[in-house]
């Protein structure tokens, strides 16, 4: 009974991440959505097994991938991580968890990410203005997770969003709800998550006046107008299994552990993409992680590593992630986690 179970895991996961391969590349929803800096990936580990975390994240750098990973965490968490990204952008997490009962579990993540200086060029002067700015994203989530069985964890994050370019700017509310769940069949996790879903959104701002004749309108001005657009939802569907470890169902091993992730996210303004990712561990105290992305115009292959140190109740967990975008160049992330 239960290889039928995984049977039907499995080709429901690999259905999920295989069902827009047909679809030819013309027919895609590029540009359809606003905030696509919400689906930037931000966690060291997870960047460093590909972003298959749906299933596999734990902790409060999991929030983004899947709330229910606040789940996982056994006392309090603050974390931090640093990314330096393309073309000069660069964005950063603080995040704390806490386990408020034995069933339930409280985070808070805040996402802020800096474009950098960029100059103002206008149609009568495209080498610039002499003027700069700068683009700023901000989400700011509160996850609460709970224990449901002892396979079973959800959670559910409130988060607010702003977004500025220049002197414009937009801001609205959105939710994410996921789960974790223990199958029992051969050790096999499965992960789901919905993210991003909220009501649509425009841009307001003194950047949208335009200066008019007195005739046309006493005040001299007139907003030149805007489309509202829809968040980028992410639904996302993931499987994780320790092939090696202490609870693995293939071969226990006290000291080694090693992970297989495999992810299918389809979000509304893209096709199908996939993530797989693997996490070797030594006694859970040093890590080596590589994963890749699958389906995706530029991300390729990430590595991965970390190490953790526990001394008098404190866990110190520093982590680092490379990703290959190809022709865009590479990125490198930083995290620090603090148990205690």
């Amino acid at each position: 009974m239960k290889i039928k179970h995984l049977i039907l895991i499995t080709v429901t996961v690999a259905g999920f991440v295989c069902a827009q391969s047909t679809i030819p590349e013309e027919v895609t929803k590029v540009a359809t959505a606003a905030g696509n800096w919400l689906k930037l990936e931000n966690d060291a580990r997870a960047i460093g097994m590909g972003g298959a975390y749906v299933a596999a994240g734990t902790g409060v750098g999991a929030i983004p991938y899947n709330p229910a990973g606040v789940g996982f965490i056994k006392g309090s968490e603050l974390y931090y991580s640093k990314t330096s990204y393309l073309a000069g952008v660069s964005y950063n997490v603080l995040a704390y968890g806490t386990q408020l009962s034995n069933i339930d579990y409280l985070g808070v993540h805040l996402f802020y990410l800096d474009s950098g200086k960029m100059p103002v060029t206008t149609a009568w002067y495209p080498d610039g203005t002499g003027e700069e700015f700068n683009v700023m994203a901000l989400s700011l989530r509160v996850t609460y997770a709970r224990v449901m069985t002892d396979r079973l964890k959800i959670g559910v994050s409130i988060k607010y969003i702003r977004e500025r370019i220049y002197t414009t700017s937009m801001q609205s509310v959105a939710v994410d709800i996921g789960s974790n769940f223990n199958t029992g069949i051969y050790g096999m996790i499965l992960g789901m998550s919905v993210s991003n879903f909220g009501p649509e959104v425009q841009f307001h701002g003194e950047g949208l006046q335009q200066p008019v004749d007195p005739t046309d309108n006493p005040d001299q001005t007139l907003l030149k107008p805007t489309e509202k657009f829809p968040l980028p939802l992410v639904f996302r569907l993931g499987i994780k299994n320790d092939i090696i470890g202490p609870e693995s169902v293939f071969r226990v091993d006290e000291n080694h552990r090693l992970t297989f992730a495999l992810d299918g996210s389809s979000p509304l303004d893209y096709t199908v993409t996939e993530n797989m990712g693997l996490e070797y561990a030594w006694r859970e105290m040093a890590f080596l992680r590589m994963g890749t992305h699958l389906s995706h115009d530029t991300a390729g292959l990430s590595l991965g590593a970390g190490a953790r140190l526990k001394s008098r109740g404190f866990n110190v967990e520093v982590d680092y992630a490379y990703v290959n975008y190809g022709i865009l160049n590479e990125t490198h992330q930083f995290s620090l986690i603090l148990g205690f």
